[in-house]
């Protein structure tokens, strides 16, 4: 038998070839590559003044930030026009009349002085149905509307400010940073807007701005489609908390006349579960509610698991409410599918390891007693599930499985 200190290296070699395979080690290395050829190339080609001041302004990272978001997350991205074309037609063969909601399209008006990103960003969250990300992404497509700059620069120094504002409103929210970061990419990282005049490019950035937010507003619809070729008639399904994607996926199914019954777990310490079953019974499908700890005595009974994420990571793990890590481990031992649903702009930039490797998201709970004061309380509110207990990811980028997620992170921050 090998020492124990043979096994703590081999586990720290695995995990450094896992990490030289990731997406960040890829793109950081072609990264610092392009950087050295511009050092280069520098007696050749003459440094601007636009570009010295871009340099200058980005990155900026938050103070208030994690050194872990830093490290991983606070890295600009940039979605494919393939994924764009897929997408946009995907959404419009789905639901050719479903466009942008009003508000969107015309609201935001507001001159720049006085405007705030962040009060913006909370009033899209009012609408129950929308997404963090969403919210956050017609939020800066505000900013471009409400503008006052002059030069292309002024626009996208402004942009960033405001990119880095949400992001620090909650810096525990990983689709809030995702979906900053991607939109920041798509938006301003275009060479077409160097040979237009001001006006006309900041047209097309308003133009590309609400495109994203368009298809990105249309995720949840195409995941659910995706979804329907995976629940058949009689199967019943495990749930752990409240997904709006999931429960899109649901929703669907029945709508399509599916037979099929759920086990929704109480979701403590929020009790999501509870809202979760609460709307399936309106769609008239057949509920079971289940206690946290049940879910290995139920799972004899179950023929898939189906859960949301707040997060997707560079192993093709996710992060997603406490509870989750647990439900795949009986899942895998039991030798019941996991599936997850999650929106592409819930892809990070992220590598954890283990669970103590992410920034905490502590939630308060109440057991309903007095806990004495010398008591400590675990107040995590997510853990993170290793890619190998998954199944396949449902994404608006396709159905994935675990090992392809990586090549996908590359592609959208090229």
């Amino acid at each position: 038998m090998l020492p124990e200190s043979c096994d703590v290296a081999v586990a720290a070699e695995s995990h450094k070839q896992m990490w030289y395979r990731s997406a960040s080690f890829i793109l950081d290395k072609r990264q610092l590559q392009q950087q050295n050829d511009t050092v280069s190339n520098a007696d050749s080609r003459p440094l601007t003044t636009a570009s010295t001041a871009m340099a200058a302004e980005n990155p900026n990272p938050n103070p208030n930030m994690s050194l872990y978001y830093q490290t991983r997350a606070a890295h600009h991205g940039v979605v494919t026009s393939d994924w764009l074309a897929q997408a946009q037609a995907a959404a419009v063969s789905l639901h050719p009349d479903d466009a942008v909601s009003e508000n969107y399209v015309s609201g935001g008006e507001e001159e720049s002085k006085g405007f705030s990103v962040v009060d913006e960003f909370n009033n899209w969250r009012k609408q129950p149905e929308l997404a963090e990300a969403v919210a956050a992404i017609r939020a800066l497509a505000s900013v471009i509307r409400s503008s006052q700059a002059k030069t292309m620069m002024e626009l996208e120094i402004e942009l960033k400010k405001a990119s880095d504002s949400l992001k620090s409103w909650d810096t525990t929210s990983i689709s809030l940073t995702a979906g900053s970061d991607l939109f920041m990419r798509y938006v301003t990282r275009t060479t077409a807007l160097e040979y237009e005049d001001f006006n006309s490019a900041k047209s097309r950035l308003l133009e590309r701005a609400e495109k994203f937010g368009e298809i990105s507003y249309k995720a949840r619809k195409i995941i659910a489609m995706l979804g329907q070729d995976f629940i058949f008639d009689g199967c019943t399904i495990l749930v752990h908390g409240f997904s709006r994607v999931v429960l899109e996926v649901l929703r669907t199914a029945a709508q399509n006349k599916k037979l099929f019954r759920v086990l929704c777990t109480e979701g403590r310490p929020d009790r999501t579960g509870l809202r979760l079953s609460n709307e399936l019974a309106k769609l008239d499908v057949p509920v079971k509610l289940l206690i946290d700890s049940a879910v290995a005595y139920s799972m004899d009974e179950v023929d898939m698991v189906f859960v949301g994420a707040d997060g997707v990571v560079e192993s093709g793990g996710i992060i997603n409410m406490m509870g989750t890590y647990q439900i795949a481990l009986v899942a895998k031992s039991m030798n019941k599918p996991v599936y997850v649903a999650a929106e592409s702009y819930k892809f990070a930039r992220l590598y954890p390891l283990d669970q103590k490797d992410m920034v905490p998201a502590p939630r308060p709970i109440d057991f309903g007693v007095p806990i004495p004061s010398k008591v400590e309380v675990e107040t995590s509110a997510r853990d993170y599930t290793p890619p190998q207990f998954l199944t396949l990811l449902f994404t608006d980028l396709g159905v994935l499985t675990p090992s392809v997620v990586s090549d996908e992170l590359i592609q959208l921050y090229l």
